[in-house]
């Protein structure tokens, strides 16, 4: 039983395709650098491979028609002109040995070169497909989705976690080669809510750690795509070429790795923007008074010199502000105060200068206690522990 040599596999590079990539991936600055670099080496190649083949070629050309006059002049047994066409043939021999070492060198050097989706993709003796992606399903909904993840988590929201929190490329790959269920589109939108849950949370460093690991996986799914083969097929070609640490790779990986995290706190920072407004939301609605309307707002909508007596609780002084001012201004204000809670009256009391006669004796209660509430309230600072 024969076995299929499998090393061809260890370094392929990524295909420039730009389609169907994962949200998570700016493909075109992922690359487009591979592009250009890739393209211009397969020409120079290409160039010095045609360079020897033609070369060679008019090198047997020259040692065959020398062969001929060697012959020719055997035959005349013209002794001078044949010694000179001995070592003319040497010297073509020579040159054309050394064109034949060139030519095995840039076979042997082509063997080396990385796979890509233009040298995969030819026809070749056998038509045998190993880890081929099954045909595709219809799109599934959203609805469908978010179960098939709610499932996946449950089943391995510890194994995901254990890949996020490794350090080692070399841990990585051992891990879902044990465990080839983790390389998958879950896994990584799994670990980019972690991301975002820790930077909520300000676990900034470990949120840095699991991007890694997110952009490790989104590499991974990115090149299975252009590829077209099955995910758990491209572990090992992809930290192979990791584990190489070109620069153009490594500062391609740095520079998605940094935009996500740049995403990932932008969504952050979203999230915890909904949560304060929706904490102080809350807030203001325990707040209303029985007429529906906000104390605090009410509070700093007031007059200065109302202001003032609320924050004095001096009643005595709101009563004459009250009576100094204009009756209709006095009654808007009141009427919201009493809205808001601000001010509990004594039933079927009316304040000075608010009744038709404006001389009536005001009794008040609570002023105190819900101008305090009020006061204090403009300037509570809330904090938030935990944001989900």
């Amino acid at each position: 039983m024969s076995c299929v040599n499998y090393s061809k596999w260890d370094h392929i590079e990524i295909s420039d395709d730009e389609d169907d990539t994962h949200p998570n991936i700016d493909t075109g600055s992922l690359f487009r650098w591979r592009h250009q670099a890739r393209v211009e080496r397969m020409e120079e190649q290409k160039k010095e491979k045609d360079a020897v083949e033609k070369g060679l070629t008019q090198q047997q050309k020259k040692v065959e028609e020398l062969k001929t006059k060697i012959k020719a002049a055997e035959e005349k047994d013209a002794a001078d002109q044949l010694s000179k066409l001995k070592i003319d043939l040497k010297d073509l021999e020579e040159q054309e040995k050394k064109f034949k070492e060139k030519e095995e060198e840039l076979k042997k050097k082509e063997k080396l070169t990385p796979l890509n989706i233009d040298t995969i993709c030819h026809d070749g003796k056998s038509k045998t497909v190993i880890n081929k992606l099954p045909a595709r399903k219809k799109d599934m909904t959203d609805e469908e989705k978010a179960e098939k993840q709610e499932e996946f988590q449950k089943k391995y929201k510890d194994d995901v976690k254990k890949f996020g929190m490794l350090k080692k490329y070399e841990d990585s790959q051992q891990l879902l080669t044990d465990k080839p269920h983790l390389v998958c589109e879950e896994t990584a939108n799994y670990l980019v809510i972690w991301c975002i849950d820790l930077e909520v949370e300000g676990k900034h460093d470990l949120m840095h750690h699991v991007a890694h690991q997110t952009i490790v996986m989104n590499f991974i799914m990115e090149l299975s795509k252009n590829m077209d083969i099955d995910p758990r097929a491209c572990v090992r070609p992809f930290f192979s070429k990791i584990k190489l640490e070109e620069p153009q790779y490594m500062e391609a990986f740095k520079d998605e790795l940094e935009a996500f995290k740049e995403r990932v706190r932008g969504r952050a920072k979203v999230r915890i923007d909904t949560a304060v407004k929706e904490y102080e939301e809350e807030e203001r609605k325990k707040r209303l008074g029985p007429g529906g309307e906000d104390p605090v707002e009410v509070f700093e909508s007031l007059p200065e010199a109302m202001k003032e007596c609320f924050e004095a609780k001096d009643i005595p002084m709101l009563q004459k502000v009250i009576s100094e001012m204009d009756h209709e201004e006095a009654s808007y204000h009141l009427k919201r105060c009493i809205d808001s809670g601000l001010w509990v009256p004594e039933a079927n009391k009316e304040p000075a200068g608010a009744g038709e006669e404006g001389d009536e004796e005001v009794e008040y209660a609570e002023v105190s206690d819900m101008s305090q509430n009020a006061t204090s309230s403009t300037t509570e600072k809330k904090s938030i522990d935990d944001v989900d």
